[in-house]
């Protein structure tokens, strides 16, 4: 966990030590959480779907934001290739790389449930 956390900031290969790819291992995590958010953000509708009668509103609300986190996350990638070539220390990378992983992930698992809770109450208002 520390190292996909960026806790090691120089990776020995071969004897030979080799910086850390930031812009690849936030790519890596952006992937995974893609996958895990679709995963979660279908479950969660679908977990609402059932106990709703015939509201179109989860639907409407699964291809919305499942289409919608994906340009959110090519601009999150496009950032970190700017830092990447920036010319930023690893020390400052590294720390930047935690904290976005983190809103990362937070975002990832948090949003599905936030939002299907939000359209399943504007189900009920209308």
């Amino acid at each position: 966990m520390a190292k996909a956390l960026g806790h090691s900031h120089v990776r020995q290969q071969g004897g030979t030590h080799k910086p850390v790819a930031w812009t690849k291992r936030m790519s890596d995590h952006i992937a995974a959480a893609l996958l895990i958010y679709t995963v979660l953000h279908i479950m969660v509708t679908m977990q609402a779907i059932k106990g709703e009668g015939g509201s179109i509103l989860p639907y409407f609300g699964l291809v919305l934001l499942v289409g919608a986190i994906i340009p959110g996350c090519r601009i999150f990638e496009k950032r970190w290739e700017r830092l990447a070539a920036g010319g930023q220390s690893d020390e400052r990378l590294r720390s930047l790389f935690i904290r976005d992983a983190l809103y990362l992930w937070v975002a990832a698992i948090g949003l599905p449930f936030a939002v299907t809770g939000v359209i399943m109450a504007l189900g009920t208002l209308a």
